[in-house]
């Protein structure tokens, strides 16, 4: 006997997932948990005729259970009963899209970096040539599109844009996925969204500006991660958590979005809770509505136990190339056409009096003022940034002044320069190795 199995709250990636994997896995059973987000129990309601699975649930007899195939999961605090199957004399074959430390104890694998679980069990049927019925289709489809934000969301790969290339033209309906993967939207979560913004606030950890915002809520409350998307926007921060808190069950819910990289969400959330996610969106439940203690945790894992991301220091240029504020123009452009460089802080002894770049020549109006001082005609408005700051810092400060380079100071020194170039290259993924 082989079973199917999946995560706690299952969405459509969990869903889809599981029957796709029915499909790689010919008599395997989908083993749904008790807890199904709305949507999803919607398109079961008008589809479970259609599809093989069972709902909270297990075999009668576990030890007749020769293998577990778990999706869109790998870890087991994300299984319901996970006492009971982590114990079995079993093989277990774990697919996820979750990368990252599994205590699973699988005999094979397959976790890999995209947006969805499903887009790595729909490659398969693709790879072993498996026919599929339009209602699978149009089910994988919605698997893939809610998790991917359809294909718009960072952590979306070409293996999901190619899985859903093979959906559409094995006559998934967009219709259908539309119409269950609609956010909910409606009073409730509109006086939600208001009362976060009046009494949301923004604060500066580690160069980041941030917002936690803590809200009660009663049971379950459909839309959250969308009134913290649209959070997100509003307040312009480079990281939320919303904290929602239903103090009957002295519980809450923590989710996190960032836009950027020295922010991850997911882990910062599994080490808060019960959950995880992506570098950039992330959620999970935490057995306390006490907000000192939620808030403290957060900012001290952000602070302490992030996994290293790129700084200032990792981009910069050095030893920097400078020129005495006596220098001349004529000797500027010589250097700029030898070093190849567009711009170069102003020096006056060991202090940054100003920075010269090549856009300051259109001032040279005849051959004549080439002789003149860069002085003259350098920009005395100097922005400098830490060392030890942020790559997203340095781009808001580029941005704010309208500026190409920063020099990078340690202990009032100049120890590099970064440029609007460098931060272009980082934000494309065009680091060196």
């Amino acid at each position: 006997m082989e079973i199917i199995l999946t995560h706690k709250n299952a969405d459509f990636d969990a869903l889809a997932s599981s029957i796709a994997a029915s499909m790689v896995y010919p008599g395997a059973m989908p083993y749904l948990p008790s807890s199904i987000n709305p949507n999803v129990k919607n398109f079961l309601s008008m589809h479970k005729y259609k599809l093989k699975f069972q709902v909270s649930g297990s075999p009668q007899d576990l030890n007749l259970v020769k293998r577990v195939i778990i999706v869109d999961a790998n870890r087991w605090e994300r299984i319901e009963n996970s006492g009971r199957y982590s114990l079995l004399d079993a093989a277990f074959h774990v697919w996820d899209h979750h990368p990252g430390e599994s205590d699973i104890n699988s005999e094979w694998s397959c976790i890999k970096d995209c947006g969805a679980a499903t887009s790595l069990l729909v490659m398969k049927i693709i790879e072993k040539g498996i026919p599929i019925s339009v209602i699978e289709a149009t089910l994988f489809l919605a698997g893939i599109y809610e998790d991917t934000g359809n294909l718009s969301f960072p952590g979306s790969r070409g293996i999901d844009a190619r899985a859903v290339a093979f959906l559409l033209d094995n006559g998934a309906d967009l219709d259908i996925v539309n119409s269950f993967l609609k956010p909910q939207y409606g009073h409730i979560q509109k006086q939600l969204l208001f009362r976060m913004i009046e009494k949301g606030s923004i604060e500066e950890i580690n160069g980041n500006r941030v917002s936690i915002i803590f809200t009660e809520v009663s049971g379950h409350t459909p839309g959250l991660s969308l009134i913290l998307d649209i959070y997100h926007r509003i307040m312009g921060t480079d990281a939320v958590f919303g904290v929602f808190m239903d103090t009957r069950r002295n519980q809450s819910t923590v989710i996190g979005r960032s836009s950027v990289d020295s922010i991850d969400t997911g882990f910062i959330i599994s080490h808060v809770g019960i959950g995880g996610g992506r570098p950039r969106a992330g959620s999970g439940v935490i057995k306390s509505v006490d907000q000192g203690y939620i808030r403290e945790m957060i900012i001290d894992i952000m602070k302490t136990e992030q996994p290293s991301s790129p700084k200032i220091g990792d981009l910069m240029s050095y030893p920097v190339i400078t020129v005495p504020e006596t220098a001349t123009m004529k000797e500027v452009a010589m250097l700029f056409r030898e070093k190849g460089c567009t711009g170069v802080p102003v020096t006056r002894e060991n202090s940054i009096v100003g920075i010269i770049s090549r856009s300051d020549f259109k001032k040279v109006k005849n051959t004549k003022l080439m002789d003149a001082p860069v002085k003259a005609f350098m920009s005395d408005k100097v922005i400098n940034i830490d060392l030890n700051s942020t790559v997203s810092s340095a781009t808001r400060l580029m941005v704010k002044h309208d500026i190409g380079r920063l020099p990078v100071m340690k202990d009032n020194e100049l120890v590099g320069i970064v440029t609007r170039t460098d931060a272009m290259r980082f934000f494309y993924d065009l680091l060196p190795e």
